[in-house]
């Protein structure tokens, strides 16, 4: 561990200067790579800087413990000894974490889809439901939604909704909600009491880089048609809502969240890239044999993750066999213990993945 560590550090003095030289500041691709490269090392590096602190004290307490007459002395060394060796224990599980490879996208930015699965009208209510309780976690979390594209249901809700989420780290802590979420209520429009199984599928996809995904213009196909704006808004007399589709992989974004058609154009675009970036990063894992199917992150689509229990005011997340009784504060947003309690497993199992 300590070899691995002070090759990171190397790295890290080696990337401090780059990062300084007018080349690479000029080279605006490599200089954000190199940035963000600088910020992960610089967590790694401060805390082998903690660890080589406590080491040292470690070495000084056991010396004056061997060596020392002074008995006041002694308990003084024996004391810190004693706390130094649990800071030590400490640190060095912080550490096995940090050196665990990070996926790269975990810095993005988030583009998110809720889709009405099985359940009609009920099941465009909780999609709805699920929009409002990201939103809240967005906002608690202080990250940006950007409204991209909607069809909304003929009982409240969405049928489908997208939209973009501005944030450091967004896509690293909303990996954690792609999959089927299943809700278990009564719905208003039942006059029987009788409770009724629901469900909507999330997708979360790393917003990719202009320099992730190169589209050129011939490969792309453009149209326009009128906004489905709510309430029969100006919005839907102008051709401003834009589709938008990849010819040589039949991948299709549409925007229509902005009166402005440039403005849906470049929301859309954005959308479309990120689609494709998804596509290109499963064949390149795929060619590599590193397809890990992770119990939390890259899961099927079709893989129900999580289920909201009304009559019981129970959450359980299915990856983990973690249950909440407490659906109200967790449909409110506060979803936070959740994507905690997932982020420990799944680094658990890339501990384990690494000691096979």
């Amino acid at each position: 561990m300590i070899d691995k560590l002070e090759a990171i550090k190397k790295r890290f003095e080696e990337v401090s200067k780059q990062i300084i030289d007018p080349d690479v500041i000029s080279d605006m691709k490599r200089y954000i790579k190199l940035n963000k490269e600088y910020k992960d090392l610089e967590i790694i590096v401060n805390t082998y800087s903690k660890y080589s602190n406590v080491i040292s004290n470690i070495d000084s307490a056991k010396e004056i413990l061997s060596k020392e007459s002074d008995l006041e002395l002694k308990e003084m060394a024996k004391s810190e000894l004693e706390l130094d060796l649990i800071k030590k224990d400490s640190l060095e599980k912080e550490i096995k974490v940090l050196l665990i490879p990070k996926d790269p996208n975990d810095s993005k930015n988030a583009v998110v889809e809720i889709i009405a699965g099985t359940g009609g009208d009920e099941a465009s209510i909780f999609c709805g439901d699920l929009f409002r309780m990201y939103n809240k976690y967005i906002e608690s979390k202080k990250w940006k939604v950007e409204l991209v594209d909607y069809s909304e249901g003929t009982s409240g809700g969405f049928k489908s909704i997208l939209f973009n989420v501005i944030g450091e780290e967004a896509y690293g802590f909303l990996k954690y909600e792609g999959g089927v979420h299943r809700v278990q209520r009564v719905p208003k429009t039942e006059t029987q009491g009788r409770v009724h199984t629901s469900a909507s599928a999330v997708i979360v996809l790393p917003e990719a880089e202009d320099f992730d995904v190169e589209l050129k213009d011939s490969e792309i196909k453009k149209e326009t048609y009128c906004s489905s704006g709510p309430g029969g808004q100006s919005v839907n007399t102008t051709y401003s809502a834009v589709r938008l589709t990849h010819l040589p992989t039949g991948i299709v974004a549409q925007c229509q969240d902005q009166k402005s058609q440039i403005k849906n154009h470049a929301q859309a675009l954005k959308v479309l890239r990120s689609r494709i970036y998804e596509l290109e990063l499963k064949k390149k894992d795929e060619e590599e044999g590193n397809l890990r199917k992770s119990m939390v992150s890259s899961g099927d689509r079709s893989d129900k993750i999580r289920t909201y229990n009304y009559p019981q005011g129970r959450v359980t997340d299915h990856r983990i066999g973690l249950t909440l009784y407490s659906l109200n504060e967790i449909i409110d947003g506060d979803i936070n213990k959740i994507i905690e309690e997932l982020k420990i497993a799944d680094n658990a199992d890339k501990l384990k993945d690494g000691h096979e």
